[in-house]
């Protein structure tokens, strides 16, 4: 009989082989753990048929029903299992643990495939990751700065140098504004979004900082989790302010590559806040490749909304004028000053 782990326990020895989702592909699309394969017990209609006739006529009944689908369809899941294996183990999971894992565990164990079981299925591990927000003692260094600042590259140079960084924005392919989705993949779900944060929070150490960037609570369409969003807006947050032409120079050469009529849209998008004219002005910007005439006006807009950002955030604030620095400078003046306690002292 195949071992039953925690959600903790699960995902640190999962490393060592390979995390087999037992769901149907519907709810394997909605959200999964990263990084797993999805082998159904049943397809999206037979689990529905099945989920009939045990709340109709009970369970013996379904589970009847259950294997009259699975029969044909056990030599393909046990060669698709052996394929994934490779000879190490498989963790599988269904939604709360229950017959759907236990069953394929007991199918893949009897043709030599060593499998464990996750206590509580895909249910517990969503929990998980609240429980482990809760009860760590998170430290967040939160940089902000108004559209242009190059925040995200900022991180990243900090990522280089070993520091803990946590990339929302992309993790969420959107870089949080109407012209976020430029360039970038689709969305996930706002499920996968979530499940997403929970494995970088599982490379995290809380005895250490995790720096981030001071988002809203929506980015495009998903949405950071309540108690993280929390978190984050009473975290100690440090403005990174360039030069006004630092930034229009940055989002020309950011932004200048896409094509014409996707950043109209974009613009129209914040036509309504923006106001007519100069939405006008910014479409005819464009049209002629005036890209940093586009910019200005884009600015002024969302210079207002960043202010308004700025003074909804409770924790501690520090300024750091950044002129005309790149990332790499900026992001060596925020760690030295961090760590040196010129901006708040280090826990």
């Amino acid at each position: 009989m195949a071992e039953v782990l925690s959600p903790e326990i699960f995902l640190q020895n999962s490393k060592e082989g390979h995390i087999i989702d037992v769901r149907t592909p519907a709810e394997f699309e909605n959200g999964h753990i990263p990084g797993a394969h999805n082998i159904p017990l049943f397809t999206n209609d037979q689990r529905a048929v099945v989920g009939t006739i045990y709340k109709r006529q009970g369970k013996e009944k379904a589970i009847i029903k259950g294997l009259e689908f699975v029969g044909p369809a056990m030599k393909d899941m046990v060669l698709k299992a052996k394929k994934i294996s490779g000879g190490k183990p498989l963790y599988l999971h269904c939604w709360r643990g229950g017959m759907r894992s236990s069953s394929m565990a007991w199918l893949f164990e009897t043709t030599g495939i060593k499998c464990y079981l996750l206590e509580g299925g895909y249910k517990a591990y969503r929990r998980s990751f609240h429980e482990m927000l809760e009860n760590n003692p998170w430290k967040f260094l939160v940089v902000a700065g108004p559209t242009g600042s190059g925040k995200t590259a900022i991180l990243d140079e900090l990522r280089k140098t070993g520091e803990q960084v946590l990339d929302l924005e992309g993790l969420a392919h959107h870089k949080g504004s109407a012209f976020g989705s430029l360039g970038e993949l689709p969305q996930p779900t706002n499920e996968q979004f979530e499940n997403n944060i929970h494995r970088e929070f599982r490379g995290f150490t809380p005895d250490r900082p995790v720096w981030v960037e001071g988002e809203s609570r929506s980015i495009g369409k998903n949405y950071i989790p309540d108690d993280l969003f929390e978190m984050l807006v009473n975290s100690d947050t440090i403005h990174v302010i360039p030069a006004f032409e630092y930034r229009v120079k940055r989002l020309v050469v950011d932004y200048a590559k896409y094509p014409k009529e996707e950043l109209i849209h974009s613009f129209e998008k914040i036509s309504r806040r923006l106001g007519g004219l100069r939405t006008k002005n910014a479409v005819e910007a464009v049209q002629k490749e005036q890209f940093d005439v586009a910019v200005r006006i884009g600015l002024e807009y969302y210079d207002k909304t960043y202010q308004h950002a700025i003074d909804n955030r409770a924790g501690r604030k520090s300024v750091v004028e950044t002129g005309f620095d790149d990332p790499e400078v900026v992001a060596g003046k925020l760690k030295d000053g961090y760590y040196n306690g010129e901006f708040f002292d280090p826990d």
